[in-house]
């Protein structure tokens, strides 16, 4: 769903009206019968208008008898599909510009806007975020690790002291600190690498000293001895015979990782350092809902359904670590 994010989605990330703002419009109900003759039809919605409400003085949606059919394969706003595939065609949609004909599945946010599209957008950049800071902080991880265990001396002096200072600083007020050299107006696309850099640069301690531990057993190993009795140079010995008897115990903590990177980027969107707009993340959206207090509980409780991806996600990955790490575990084999 992260991946065709633009086709899934029936608007695009920003699209909304400056003249008829729909602030928290609720979920449109899909209907397939006709409320005439009950006969099944081409799927559709009735369109929404506002009306204000003299008691509560808030505007209220209620539906009208217009119908608006849905349609699959629309054209509607343009995209580039994984970055560089320019489309405009969307997977469902009413096919009209006309206020109040939308489809919003999961209802809409402050600003009108499709909260399902943001949510799909707002995966890229979550998913992403998170894979790619647990692929780069664990090749720096194993790096580091080998390089202390391989050599030693003042190298691994060096590199479990670096570890230790890391591990010494609390995350999150280590995050702030690096945040805040950057200004406000920063680019967006530069301030997501720069989050991806920081989450990655904090999180190899962990990895590199497991790695020390592990290779300096394996270092001692007559295949290890053997390839340098061939003439094998450091660099072979290291990466082509120690660090893959550590394939198994990688696949198992790059899943169990991913989730940690995901909150932790989460958290920080949600404090207003992560995804600023025009992009977005499950935590900035979530951020959006906690402005509302007590009305995103009982009033429009849909605006929380961000979080339902962050709790999915966190567990798929749980699970799967779990499950790798039973299916590689040789006491458990049959």
């Amino acid at each position: 769903m992260a991946i065709f994010a633009p086709f899934l989605a029936p608007d695009s990330l920003s699209s909304y009206s400056t003249t008829d703002i729909t602030r928290f419009q609720p979920p449109t109900p899909i209907h397939i019968r006709d409320a005439q003759t009950g006969a099944l039809t081409r799927p559709y919605v009735y369109k929404y208008t506002q009306q204000l409400n003299m008691d509560t003085f808030v505007n209220e949606y209620k539906p009208t008898t217009e119908r608006c059919p849905i349609y699959f394969g629309v054209r509607g706003a343009s995209y580039k599909l994984l970055g560089f595939i320019p489309g405009n065609l969307h997977l469902f949609g009413t096919g009209s510009d006309q206020q109040g004909c939308n489809v919003f599945l999961i209802g809409g946010e402050a600003l009108g806007r499709d909260l399902l599209t943001r949510t799909l957008y707002a995966s890229q950049i979550s998913l992403t975020i998170g894979v790619v800071a647990v692929l780069v902080s664990t090749l720096i991880g194993l790096f580091m690790g080998a390089m202390a265990a391989f050599f030693g001396g003042i190298v691994d002096t060096v590199v479990m002291r670096l570890v230790e200072v890391i591990s010494a600083i609390p995350y999150l007020f280590l995050l702030l600190l690096l945040r805040s050299v950057f200004p406000q107006n920063i680019n967006p696309i530069f301030a997501l690498y720069v989050i991806l850099g920081i989450l990655a640069f904090i999180g190899w301690g962990g990895l590199a000293r497991v790695t020390r531990g592990q290779l300096l057993s394996v270092r001692e190993q007559d295949f290890v001895s053997a390839a340098k009795a061939l003439g094998a140079g450091d660099g072979r010995v290291m990466w082509r015979h120690m660090l893959p008897t550590m394939t198994t115990y990688i696949i198992v903590t790059l899943s169990l990782s991913i989730p940690g990177f995901i909150l932790l980027e989460s958290g920080l969107s949600f404090l207003g350092i992560g995804a600023v707009e025009p992009y977005v993340s499950w935590g900035s959206l979530l951020a959006q809902a906690q402005e509302g207090g007590l009305s995103s509980l009982n009033s429009r409780p849909w605006v929380l359904i961000p979080g339902f991806f962050i709790v999915f996600t966190v567990g798929c990955f749980q699970l799967l670590g779990d499950g790798l790490r039973d299916a590689f575990d040789p006491r458990k084999r049959q």
